[in-house]
């Protein structure tokens, strides 16, 4: 992990001056902070969120939360805790709250948006607002389903809808997707709408069901991503129609994994900590694409010149070959609205610019997410399995790879009509990212503390242990946390050059 390789195929070891005619050892490192010392509550795992009782609906109960954070423009928020284990990342690591399993994330959600107590169920009683699953898709095939607690009510006589319960949308919204709109009222989402079930992208209505999505209903939605390494070749821009025909790799055997950068600095917000990062925010291209300017619709702009496609000249324009989503409603499929979505890994996906927010990086929350919206009393309760109450044919529960999904036929290539058969092409349940998230979250966490460690060396002068008493920390090596002292020279020697930011946390 984070090797340092010389010219002549040897390791350079943590805290080693490189051999005379070794080549630049620098990469790419996370923003390094000087923090406070921690207070003995920090060690404490991370508290659910205060519930307010609110409304009913459906016979659920729904809440308000506080006493947490909320996913701000331009950053974004996530469960931290200091773990003495974690010396070199100056102890602090990720967590998670609960309730522990796939759900709606509360702290990723529209203002007055209320949930019940599992986060599943979803309403509001102002105008449409957007909440965002705490799991996201980011390669392979993925199924939820939702259930319609209000809305458009049937009328029991012509079956025809009659408005009166609110409205709702459902679908797939990335992290640049405004939480203060439906779902497909920008080009990061892509939703549906309860009336006449039309499709929305771009807050462009278009016909696809041609009948109302009515209280009761379950609606059904499956995204299918091309694995990473081909996603990759699109947004690098080497991207061959010709050649890339198929997307097949199995991604645990390609050899090739992202390398997950994460600039993030925990903060103290009642009594609780947080990680805060870069949040990915909208493009200039995609702006243009989704409210093009009449006045200047001859102007040379990509979003004019040349409609989204895999070969695009601007990186945010770039489609995914083999993507699509999939609609059912009430176990009947109605058919594929959405095919060659837009690709999110960098650089089609940004940071706002801002001090300290650096490009091209993929901090591993891009993908796409399960997405609810409600407005004036619509709600909607959110499944992400593995219990589903139309569970489609081909849906894999087994959590074993090498086992078939099913004895049904795999999905096809549209281009070679051939069989897609890499271990991605299975169609699971999204509630088994939750484990996986949690999983690649602990993977990075170590990775990060290796990385400092290897910058900072074995050996240094500070003041030994001034992040908590011995008491809190337990039997810690005093030499590991003399992190700081050595950090900028050991920087120096490595070709890091990142160094060490001051923060002084204060309570909100």
């Amino acid at each position: 992990m984070k090797k340092r390789e010389l010219a002549d195929g040897e390791t350079q070891g943590p805290g080693k001056k490189a051999k005379k005619g070794a080549k630049d050892t620098s990469y790419i490192s996370p923003i390094r902070y000087r923090l406070p010392s921690p207070k003995p509550t920090d060690f404490d795992p991370p508290k659910a969120p205060l519930l307010t009782p609110i409304t009913e609906k459906a016979g659920k109960q729904l809440y308000e939360t506080t006493e947490h954070v909320y996913n701000r423009k331009g950053f974004r928020y996530t469960n931290a805790i200091v773990d003495p284990r974690f010396p070199s990342s100056r102890y602090h690591r990720a967590s998670e709250v609960e309730p522990f399993e796939s759900r709606i994330d509360f702290k990723d959600a529209g203002s007055h948006m209320i949930f019940d107590d599992r986060m599943l169920a979803s309403s509001t009683e102002k105008g449409f607002r957007l909440a965002r699953a705490n799991v996201g898709a980011r390669e392979g095939r993925f199924y939820w389903e939702c259930k319609i607690l209000s809305g458009v009510k049937q009328d029991p006589m012509d079956g025809v809808g009659q408005e009166g319960g609110g409205h709702i949308r459902v679908g797939w919204a990335r992290r640049e997707a405004s939480l203060e709109g439906p779902v497909g009222f920008d080009a990061y989402s892509y939703g549906l709408r309860d009336v006449q079930g039309q499709k929305v992208h771009m807050s462009r209505p278009k016909d696809f069901a041609n009948s109302d999505f009515c209280e009761g209903d379950v609606i059904g939605l499956e995204i299918t991503l091309p694995s990473l390494s081909l996603h990759r070749k699109v947004v690098d821009g080497v991207y061959n129609k010709a050649v890339d025909v198929s997307d097949d790799l199995d991604p645990a055997s390609s050899g090739e994994f992202p390398d997950i950068i994460r600039d993030r600095v925990p903060i103290r917000y009642k009594t609780q900590l947080y990680f805060e990062q870069f949040e990915y925010s909208p493009v200039k291209a995609l702006e243009e694409l989704a409210n093009p300017n009449p006045a200047v619709a001859t102007a040379n702009t990509p979003a004019t010149n040349d409609p989204p496609n895999p070969n695009h000249p601007e990186a945010s324009l770039r489609t995914l070959p083999f993507s699509n989503i999939k609609i059912y409603k009430n176990g009947e499929v109605l058919g594929t609205p959405f095919t060659d979505l837009l690709s999110f890994l960098p650089p089609a996906s940004k940071p706002l610019p801002q001090a300290g927010a650096r490009d091209g990086l993929d901090d591993g929350t891009l993908g796409y997410y399960p997405a609810i919206s409600t407005f004036r009393g619509g709600a909607v309760e959110a499944n992400s399995g593995p219990n589903f109450q139309y569970p489609p044919p081909d849906l894999t529960t087994s959590h074993n790879a090498t086992m078939p999904s099913t004895s049904s036929p795999p999905p096809q290539n549209p281009t070679t009509k051939k069989p897609i058969t890499g271990t991605h092409s299975r169609l699971r349940p999204m509630s088994s990212r939750f484990n996986e998230q949690i999983a690649e979250d602990i993977t990075i966490d170590i990775i990060d503390e290796v990385d400092f460690w290897a910058q900072d060396g074995e050996e240094g002068e500070g003041a030994g242990n001034e992040q908590a008493p011995p008491s809190i920390l337990g039997p810690v090596d005093p030499k590991a946390l003399d992190v700081v002292a050595a950090a900028e020279e050991v920087g120096d020697v490595l070709g890091v050059g990142t160094g060490i930011r001051e923060i002084v946390q204060e309570e909100e």
